[in-house]
């Protein structure tokens, strides 16, 4: 049976336009129909970038063409965004983000050191004592925050603020939380170029509605690439926290994501470097420490960079089975680990105090002390 392109345009007249405001074919969004025997392409237009916009788009437009003309045909969609205006500030890179008051990216220059795990629990550290906290993962070929945090199935909502529609963030012990992995199956790989896991990451921090926040920690993926230079470019960042191991293969790849904050046309602050899997005590022999990877490799390596040391976090099973269930290590109250990453939370706090009192008036932001466990930007 052949079909017109006047029948998917009286179907596609069912879906209503990305801006919910007419339909698809009444709102011009509809830019192309061909028709390739039992095959039928569509070139429409979404109004927002955000990925469950869009799939809900596609979705809805497929749903209408089984419906409307034949359930057999065979159906592709092209979805195109159409440019911001230049004067749509929250999407310029740079801007900052409304509500949020410090962004403090979570890297490591060589991966398998914990950085994820230890992002989880400064998140909920945080948290703990009051803050309002958001974490965006931003490993997007890698993601795990989704199982660290218990919500591996659940999706983003979606929220309508001053007329657009964005991302309204999971929320899990007390922490805002966004990744590329409550977009896809657990057996799905991510297979994208750098430019487009980039557009992801932006559309994760700024098409998302984060609300007031106190700290934004950005989960970077680890190494010295694309993403963190899209990071830098996309939000300004407070200060930066590396995470490594002890063990001089992770310690020279430590000294490069340092490095990388610090070259000139990047300049973010270290706030000072973790090290993770610090040594090993047994439970029969708890008075005994051993160092698996190595002893002191970070304290020397701050020592050298002049780069303050949070804090050691110690090689303990129930870390990583606390990461498996999802739920962060320090919640298990009066442990050594919940104090390892209770102490490491409030270094990085004074640190960050420190450094926002150089800031200039117009950009500062201040923290209170941490009895207070409260955050104030202070205006121009």
């Amino acid at each position: 049976m052949a079909y017109s392109k006047g029948d998917i345009q009286n179907a596609l007249k069912t879906v209503t336009s990305s801006d919910g405001n007419l339909n698809l074919v009444e709102a011009g969004h509809v830019k192309n129909i061909q028709i390739f025997g039992d095959e039928v392409i569509v070139d429409a237009m979404c109004i927002s970038p955000a990925l469950h916009i869009k799939k809900k788009l596609e979705v809805e437009i497929l749903k209408a063409i089984h419906n409307e003309v034949d359930v057999k045909l065979k159906i592709k969609i092209n979805l195109e965004v159409p440019e911001k205006p230049a004067e749509g500030a929250s999407m310029i890179r740079g801007a900052s983000l409304p509500g949020v008051k410090n962004i403090i990216a979570i890297a490591s220059g060589k991966g398998g050191v914990g950085k994820s795990t230890v992002a989880a629990n400064l998140a909920v550290s945080l948290a703990e004592k009051g803050f309002k906290v958001g974490l965006v993962d931003a490993d997007i070929y890698g993601p795990s925050q989704p199982i660290m945090f218990d919500v591996p199935n659940v999706k983003p909502g979606s929220i309508t603020i001053n007329g657009k529609s964005m991302m309204d963030p999971v929320e899990s012990y007390g922490v805002k939380l966004l990744s590329i992995g409550f977009f896809a199956n657990a057996d799905q790989a991510i297979v994208w170029r750098g430019p487009m896991a980039s557009k992801a990451l932006n559309q994760l921090i700024r098409d998302s509605h984060w609300g007031e926040l106190d700290f934004m920690l950005i989960d970077l993926p680890p190494g010295t690439g694309d993403i963190h230079l899209s990071t830098v470019q996309a939000v300004p960042l407070t200060g930066a926290v590396i995470v490594s191991t002890p063990q001089q293969v992770a310690l020279a790849d430590a000294r490069k994501g340092v490095g990388m904050f610090k070259v000139d046309n990047i300049n973010v602050p270290v706030l000072g470097m973790i090290e993770n899997m610090a040594y090993f005590t047994p439970a029969e022999l708890p008075d005994n420490k051993y160092y698996i990877f190595g002893k002191d490799g970070v304290k020397h390596l701050c020592n050298e960079l002049n780069v303050p040391l949070l804090g050691e976090v110690p090689l303990v099973q129930s870390i990583r089975e606390s990461g498996d269930v999802g739920r962060p290590a320090v919640l298990q109250q009066d442990t050594p680990v919940s104090k390892a990453f209770d102490d490491i939370t409030k270094r990085m706090v004074e640190e960050l105090v420190k450094r926002n009192e150089t800031l200039p008036p117009t950009e500062i932001t201040r923290i209170t002390n941490m009895a207070g466990c409260s955050a104030v930007k202070e205006k121009a």
